[in-house]
């Protein structure tokens, strides 16, 4: 956790003036009526969250520091609820869906409104972070936070969110996924960077998703870049799985000055020579990436081939050579389909770069028909023609799954908009679904007179 910037501290003690100095404070002090803490919500959160939404698009870890003087009561646990959920979420969790290490902050933030004077109010907003929360955590960890509590009401409150359908494991992950989907856009990781190995295997999780989660926001990293290189330069955590991600990462996806490039192409080709699972390695995470949906453009290919050194002759010279070819010329070019013919022929078929080729191929098929506007679909019945030639290409039974996945998903989208059965697109549409879908074995003769078939309309009792 970083110190917080002063003039983030300055912002703050100003918010805080102004909430005391409110009128609308006053009334509700008078009232104590909800309708006027909701006057007093509606009138300073907007710049409680406007200031946290600053600090975790500008610097990431100092979010926690922030939080902390959030909690401070001249704020009058406005936007705590919020931060309540965040630190919820932020805990990663393991295969059980329990918390791989307590969580201090949730801690001290449920104190703090435990705490606040405005509590009878506050907890009408954070019953389902407090469910949750205590599903992922531990029954120690939960006695503990109790025993820190005087307050019978709001021991009694606590006691009530401890939801006996969470001890399922897979209740736990439907109620984590549900509350997640509320926060699907704000924007709160943070991150430590480890400094040793039993460090790394601790904190890694929540940095791997922190670093992901920033890339897949397109959000400025360069107030802890320092920290990255840092981290890639400490001999304890080299050639470790997890140095492995974070150097792919930052290859990939990290615009550096000449200095860190220098670094980090240093880095990376000492790997490639010293580490015999270094390929392997990097290869299967960027499959991992690849398939949770990261997208990884020719921008990225390319930095990562600025990167090495074309002495080395190895799977990733190869590879990255393979994918500018693919960028610069497209798939549909000759000179691209027999670079990859040759490639994928000199490797075993099940081997892992050549599930990155796959992988790759797949990723910018799918992208393709994603964006594909139904009005141009004549343009997917040429598509279905690369596809083809890859499926035949591959002969790898995942690959023809996932053409299929797409392009069914696209025909249907298509049926939703041509409904007219005479039309001639919905008979074009029909007629090359009938011939290309059964031949490739995506849909039996059965299965297409199905898609194609009039859904009746239940009869209003």
């Amino acid at each position: 956790m970083e110190a917080l910037l002063k003039s983030y501290k300055d912002q703050l003690e100003s918010i805080a003036q102004q909430i005391q100095a409110s009128e609308l404070l006053a009334a509700y002090l008078e009232s104590e009526e909800e309708e006027d803490y909701q006057a007093l919500r509606d009138a300073f959160e907007p710049a409680l969250a406007e200031l946290h939404e600053s600090v975790a698009t500008h610097h990431p870890l100092q979010i926690i520091a922030l939080e902390k003087e959030m909690l401070d009561e001249s704020f009058e646990g406005l936007y705590m609820p919020r931060i309540l959920g965040y630190s919820v979420l932020r805990g990663e969790v393991n295969e059980a869906y329990k918390y791989i290490r307590p969580q201090d902050h949730f801690r001290e933030v449920l104190l703090a409104i435990c705490n606040s004077s405005n509590f009878e109010i506050l907890k009408q907003r954070i019953g389902q972070a407090i469910q949750v929360g205590f599903a992922l955590s531990s029954r120690i960890w939960i006695s503990h936070l109790m025993n820190d509590i005087s307050n019978k009401r709001v021991i009694h409150f606590l006691n009530a969110q401890v939801m006996p359908k969470y001890q399922e494991k897979e209740e736990r992950r439907i109620g984590r996924a549900k509350f997640k989907r509320q926060f699907v856009n704000a924007n709160f990781l943070t991150a430590e960077f480890p400094e040793t190995v039993e460090e790394l295997k601790i904190l890694y999780p929540s940095l791997r998703t922190f670093l992901l989660e920033r890339i897949r926001r397109y959000d400025d990293n360069n107030s802890f870049l320092y920290q990255i290189i840092q981290m890639l330069q400490n001999p304890k955590i080299k050639g470790t799985q997890e140095y492995t991600q974070v150097l792919a990462i930052v290859a990939n996806f990290y615009d550096l000055n000449n200095q860190d490039k220098k670094v980090l192409e240093q880095d990376l080709n000492r790997a490639r020579k010293e580490n015999p699972t270094f390929n392997e390695d990097y290869f299967q995470f960027i499959i991992n990436l690849v398939e949770h949906g990261v997208f990884i453009d020719g921008k990225c290919q390319q930095r990562v081939l600025d990167l090495l050194d074309k002495k080395i002759k190895d799977d990733m010279l190869g590879f990255y050579q393979l994918m500018d070819e693919l960028y610069s010329k497209g798939y549909v070019h000759e000179d691209t389909i027999q670079a990859i013919r040759g490639y994928y022929d000199s490797h075993e078929g099940l081997s892992t770069v050549n599930e990155a080729v796959r992988q790759t191929l797949l990723m910018n098929f799918r992208k393709l028909m994603d964006n594909l506007p139904t009005s141009e679909y004549p343009e997917y019945f040429e598509y279905n023609k690369v596809f083809t030639m890859y499926m035949n290409m591959f002969a790898n039974q995942e690959f023809n799954q996932e053409i299929k996945n797409f392009s069914l998903a696209y025909i249907k989208r298509l049926l939703k908009v041509y409904i007219d059965k005479r039309g001639k697109d919905y008979q074009d549409i029909k007629k090359f679904v009938s011939s290309a879908f059964v031949e490739l074995g995506f849909l039996r003769d059965k299965e297409v007179v199905e898609l194609f078939k009039t859904k009746r309309k239940k009869k209003a009792e």
